[in-house]
């Protein structure tokens, strides 16, 4: 996979008289897991929304630059919290699911076999949904994802519905499975054990309006990162000590009014 660049120039949103977001301007390199965390309301889930395209910023813009690969069914692709399977298709149809309009069957089986295999699920192919533990079905969801070979993946909180040994569990797998598909990652998480996993790029957004409070880059490895690791560790205490001095912040205007 071939990963873009996108780059965000002075977003700013606004719903009527609320501002959520204002003055973003942050660049995803080609590849690249780029993280965001931030207090509650900051407007995580908005910018991702801004940057897949699905909403229009009241100020700024975004740019994509880079080439996609002639195999990339869709540019940008999305994982959500929720798992969105079909009840009645097996693993392998849910896979298929966003390539039966534009590949043939002979490419279609191919495709899902590959992602299968990459994500783990090989052996769960005849699988239903109802079947499947959270985790599994979550992997599912990501494997469908992977099946369009993005050039960027878009991902809402995708581990937050699974129980903390379960996102764990899921956490080891999937940082090598981003790691192997090389596909530009936009991640946003509350949880920052899952940021300093799987970020190269961490932006923490301020509390509302979420302007970039800090940025700081790991330059190493994804795969292979461990949660013991004490440099992470400091860097997760650090990125709780940012946000927990704005939710105090926060907490003492609201008293003060």
């Amino acid at each position: 996979m071939t990963g873009l660049r996108l780059i965000l120039n002075n977003i700013s949103h606004a719903y009527r008289d609320l501002t959520v977001l204002d003055d973003i301007g942050l660049t995803a390199e080609p590849g690249e897991v780029l993280v965001l965390v931030g207090p509650s309301g900051c407007g995580k889930s908005t910018l991702l929304g801004i940057m897949g395209g699905m909403l229009r910023p009241s100020g700024g813009n975004v740019s994509v630059q880079g080439n996609v690969a002639e195999d990339c069914l869709n540019p940008l692709t999305y994982v959500f919290q929720d798992f969105s399977l079909l009840p009645w298709r097996t693993v392998a149809g849910n896979i298929a699911l966003p390539l039966e309009a534009r590949l043939s069957r002979q490419a279609r089986a191919e495709r899902v076999a590959e992602v299968l295999a990459l994500t783990g699920l090989t052996e769960f192919a005849k699988a239903w949904p109802k079947q499947l533990s959270g985790g599994m079905r979550q992997r599912v969801g990501i494997a469908r994802a992977l099946a369009v070979r993005p050039a960027c993946l878009l991902m809402d909180e995708p581990l937050s519905a699974l129980d903390a040994q379960t996102r764990d569990l899921l956490l080891d797998e999937f940082s090598s499975i981003i790691a192997r598909a090389g596909t530009t990652t936009i991640y946003v998480t509350h949880n920052l054990s899952e940021a300093v996993r799987l970020g190269q790029q961490i932006v923490v957004l301020s509390r509302r309006p979420g302007r970039i409070r800090a940025t700081i880059r790991i330059d190493r490895p994804i795969a292979g990162r461990s949660a013991r690791d004490p440099d992470l560790l400091e860097i997760e205490e650090n990125l709780w000590r940012m946000i927990r001095d704005d939710a105090a912040a926060a907490e003492r205007e609201r008293v003060d009014a």
